[in-house]
């Protein structure tokens, strides 16, 4: 079995795309679009986008994060990459009605989690097309103090974040 070398670029079925950013002797560290950073073992079941040379000596962190964030870039529509917390990755969500002659629903949490970062990106997109706007600035100063207002109602959610520094914030109080 030949070894794959960092900044190898691989779909595999579980994690989608992702981009080799360590290798060990047991396993592959991938950074992937859509679910962060995994490991996976050697003789993992995955296609192989484009190989790169195993010389993990000559290959700089730098040069390998540079690498990684032009492949995100050119491979997803994200401009980062959110991770849910590991101990929520495969769960559900039950959502179980008041009345007990109705059905209780369940949603993979992933696709849940998915769906509150895009009300996080498109909120993000809003706010910069305000900035953007011909709006005088008061105008301005309101619609951004509903976005914040906005975060704030989401911060319920930042339990299923992997990084805090990626979590909602909403107004701070002064």
């Amino acid at each position: 079995m030949k070894l794959l070398g960092i900044g190898s670029r691989i779909d595999h079925a579980e994690h989608g795309k992702g981009v080799v950013t360590n290798v060990t002797s047991k396993h592959y560290w991938v950074t992937f679009i859509d679910n962060g950073l995994e490991t996976i073992d050697l003789d993992s079941e995955f296609q192989v986008i484009e190989a790169a040379e195993d010389e993990v000596d000559t290959v700089s962190f730098y040069e390998v994060e540079r690498t990684l964030k032009s492949v995100l870039k050119k491979w997803s529509d994200v401009s980062e990459v959110i991770t849910i917390a590991d101990k929520w990755k495969g769960g559900k969500l039950i959502m179980q009605p008041g009345d007990i002659n109705l059905k209780s629903s369940e949603v993979p949490i992933d696709a849940f989690f998915h769906k509150i970062i895009m009300v996080r990106d498109r909120l993000r997109v809003m706010e910069q097309k305000i900035n953007s706007s011909n709006l005088d600035e008061q105008e301005k100063i309101d619609l951004q103090q509903y976005i914040t207002r906005s975060y704030g109602s989401l911060t319920s959610f930042n339990v299923l974040f992997k990084l805090k520094t990626q979590q909602f914030v909403g107004q701070r109080s002064k």
